[in-house]
């Protein structure tokens, strides 16, 4: 069976199209087998729902009476990236508040535009010729803003590792609260709903598919940063971090259902965003991809206690496992929570799913593959002799 991205799109705008959720057609492959579901169903929708701090937006501010070369800017108090134009910026969603850098960041201060709050805007410049104005201060909201889109540069991981602490002393991280000696496990996947895990090698993901990102539609930009092709799989999918995305999408339509700011305790500000893709069924290697249950994927228990990159994998434990609340390491039961949530990746897949099925969304083909080979390098420390 072969299916093109034409006539799925056909389908789609005659109203003919079968959708169908990631988790849906589990169920169906196992009543009918690869070969018709394959033959029944024209896309498989996706969606994740976690923390994904390589986040942030471009917003473009207009120039004011007279003009300002914006040399440093604050939003809500956050710092926010001046080095590209004179009245554009970008704001990190992990940019922690000047004073008070745990409880407000840069998440905040999106999740703020988002809801249509006001957000005080204050800049600096050293002024010029052209820009001979030195400050302003002043309130901005999405409506007052030219332009305002995510950029994120590393989202949607493809799979990640289960966190866990050997150590005498509570440990806070990016992973959450880990509690001494084993006593607390923590993972962050939706599993069997995780976008690039139903498209393992990234056959209908590329440069140009158009997405769900955080309510609206946006797209892929780029392979993700730290983009790795080169963990070992099982069943199909890598045991470890893997793929990645970068996307980009209009902030002027989204939502604070899918996009809202985090504020991780001892560790900083992060973001939650929601991603939906939809895999369209080429061949019946699709279905078999979207057909992956949690009880076939498997992710890495890594010690955070080890302060090394070269944490070593300390078991592998499926995603059916940690969902069941416990999982078994070292003949012991350790109890599981997750940092990313189920309920919101169903509720990204359905919906992604309801603008397929009122013609709202159409699917497209990459304008480019991601790489087939990737590994990213780690930071050493060298000398500019070693490097030049």
């Amino acid at each position: 069976m072969k299916r093109s991205y034409e006539e799925i799109n056909e389908k789609l705008a005659n109203g003919d199209a079968v959708v169908m959720t990631a988790e849906e057609v589990i169920g169906l492959v196992d009543s009918v087998g690869v070969e018709k579901a394959a033959a029944e169903v024209d896309v498989v929708t996706t969606g994740t729902f976690g923390a994904m701090c390589s986040s942030g937006a471009f917003l473009n501010f207009g120039h004011s009476d007279p003009p300002i070369k914006m040399g440093n800017i604050w939003l809500n108090d956050v710092p926010a990236y001046t080095g590209i134009a004179a009245v554009d910026c970008y704001i990190g969603a992990s940019e922690m508040m000047e004073g008070d850098g745990e409880e407000y960041g840069g998440a905040h201060v999106i999740e703020d535009l988002i809801e249509g709050k006001a957000v005080k805007m204050r800049a600096e410049s050293v002024g010029s010729d052209c820009y001979p104005r030195k400050e302003i201060e002043t309130f901005v909201s999405l409506d007052t803003l030219n332009e305002a889109y995510m950029f994120n540069p590393r989202n949607a991981y493809q799979n990640y590792a289960v966190g866990v602490n050997s150590s005498p002393r509570t440990l806070f991280t990016y992973m959450g609260k880990l509690l001494p000696r084993y006593k607390n496990a923590t993972y962050s996947s939706a599993g069997q709903l995780s976008p690039l895990l139903n498209d393992p090698q990234c056959r209908t993901v590329g440069l140009g598919t158009r997405i769900f990102l955080g309510g609206n539609e946006g797209y892929v930009s780029w392979q993700g940063t730290q983009f790795n092709t080169t963990h070992p799989t099982r069943n199909g999918v890598p045991v470890g971090n893997s793929r990645t995305l970068a996307v980009i999408g209009d902030l002027k339509g989204m939502s604070t259902d899918y996009i809202r700011a985090l504020s991780v305790h001892n560790y900083g500000i992060s973001i939650a965003v929601g991603i939906g893709v939809p895999i369209p069924i080429l061949d019946e290697d699709m279905m078999r991809a979207c057909a992956i249950k949690d009880e076939e994927i498997y992710a890495p228990v890594i010690d955070y206690s080890v302060q090394s990159r070269r944490r070593k994998t300390l078991a592998e434990v499926s995603y059916a496992d940690l969902r069941s609340g416990t999982i078994e390491l070292f003949d012991r039961k350790v109890k599981t929570s997750s940092l990313s949530s189920y309920p919101k990746a169903k509720a990204i897949a359905a919906e992604l799913k309801n603008w397929l099925d009122e013609g709202r969304f159409e699917i497209s083909r990459p304008v480019a593959p991601l790489p087939s080979e990737s590994k990213p390098k780690p930071l050493n420390i060298s000398t500019r002799e070693e490097l030049e």
